[in-house]
């Protein structure tokens, strides 16, 4: 089978939608697969090739790497030259390469799935699979970048409903994504067209990296920070505007008076040092707020702690998946959530009773699940096991890596590990 995936990050580039990539590529290619990428010279970073000698893998796959001026991401005039290459080289790509059974076209940039539809007009027994990662212009709405429903949203809308006319598959990373997508853009919605097929896949870490029963040394932050022997509740990543502190706060000060119990919180981005602040003009003392860890390091910290804390804002619902939570499954790591249903994270709750999900605003709750989990040690243990099953069964590439044969097979009506060219 021939078979492409366009995506503006490959690897070395350190990117996560990078890595996922080269992961699927990687794997159709061992399969027996015809299988092509389409992707950019540039990344987030110019030295990425230094970061984890990535350059060497995927040599099965071929790798078509369109020029880009590499102007980064100081500006959006910047970032926007970069996509306007990036677009230019695709489409040319697309339009002159060999037929392709199916084309898999992830959202970065925004609307690159176009390369792919214009393929298939000129073939059009080629299979048009969407691989959603941002939702445009849902996030930049929500983010209040650009007016909810205004010209440039109702533009963007219009280009989004021609596309999905076209596809032939969605998949989204979880049920908030594809209940948003398919709420605005299902043909079926349009010209009585049928619905568009859809499935959920969610991200994910590499199995290898996470063996089951590795040992870690154990952190020096435990120590430095005077924590050895407590109930260390970690939020280890971005603490960005998508992410929710009140709560997290406002439980931490219910809990002073509980000297077991602490949060950590570890990582960067915009909310990080309001975080601190508030959290030191509250005089909380059972909240620590640091920087970023070398990654090499991440074992050993999450095999240090309790627990895992993850937040997202309800506006956020449907255009952001918290991507820590696949390590956190990895290293038996009960989720505490503090967001709205249906995401990701609360799908994984749901699923596999691997964490509890609360509401935002709900101090209580939170302050109250926290001192179960502390206290009820059958309940923390029967969360670990399921923590990890978790990872073990929907989370990890081999897992995904399985899910995408199978949609591959229920697209093409080929067997996935079919290598024979249609």
């Amino acid at each position: 089978m021939r078979l492409t995936i366009i995506n503006q990050f490959y690897t070395p580039d350190i990117s996560p939608t990078a890595h996922l990539s080269a992961s699927l590529a990687e794997h159709f290619a061992a399969s027996g697969h015809d299988v092509t990428v389409i992707t950019s010279r540039g990344g987030y970073s110019k030295d990425a090739e230094k970061k984890d000698g990535a350059e060497h893998r995927a040599s099965s796959v071929d790798v078509r790497r369109i020029w880009t001026p590499r102007l980064g991401k100081a500006s959006i005039v910047k970032r926007l030259a970069d996509y306007f290459f990036f677009y230019l080289g695709t489409f040319f790509t697309a339009l002159f390469m060999q037929k392709q059974d199916v084309i898999i076209t992830l959202t970065t940039p925004p609307f690159v799935g176009w390369a792919a539809v214009l393929h298939k007009m000129f073939h059009r027994k080629t299979k048009v699979i969407l691989w959603n990662m941002d939702c445009y212009p849902e996030a930049p709405e929500r983010a209040d970048m650009i007016k909810t429903d205004g010209f440039m949203s109702r533009l963007l809308q219009f280009v989004n409903r021609a596309m999905f006319k076209r596809l032939d598959h969605l998949v989204g990373l979880d049920t908030a994504m594809i209940d948003l997508l398919m709420g605005r853009y299902d043909p079926a919605k349009l010209d009585k067209r049928k619905s568009l097929p859809t499935t959920i896949i969610p991200n994910w870490e590499d199995a290898d990296f996470f063996p089951k029963d590795a040992e870690h040394e154990p952190w020096e932050g435990i120590e430095r920070h005077g924590i050895a022997g407590k109930f260390v509740i970690l939020y280890l990543g971005n603490m960005g505007v998508g992410h929710e502190f009140d709560t997290v706060l406002d439980a931490a000060e219910l809990l002073q008076d509980d000297d077991r119990i602490v949060f950590l919180f570890i990582g960067g981005g915009k909310r990080k040092d309001p975080t601190a602040e508030d959290a030191k003009e509250r005089g909380l003392k059972n909240v620590i707020v640091q920087g970023y860890v070398p990654k090499a390091e991440t074992p050993s910290v999450m095999s240090s702690v309790s627990c895992s804390l993850i937040t997202l804002r309800d506006n956020m619902l449907g255009v952001m998946s918290p991507s820590k939570l696949h390590s956190n499954l990895a290293m038996r790591l009960p989720i505490l959530y503090v967001g709205p249903k249906a995401s990701n994270v609360d799908d994984a709750i749901e699923r596999f009773d691997c964490g509890i999900t609360l509401t935002i605003g709900d101090a209580e709750g939170l302050a109250e699940a926290v001192r179960e989990l502390a206290s009820n040690e059958q309940r923390f243990n029967i969360m670990q096991t399921a923590a990890r099953t978790a990872f073990d069964e929907a989370y990890n590439d081999k897992a995904t890596h399985a899910a995408f044969d199978d949609l591959l097979e229920r697209v093409t009506g080929q067997r996935a590990s079919q290598g024979d060219h249609a």
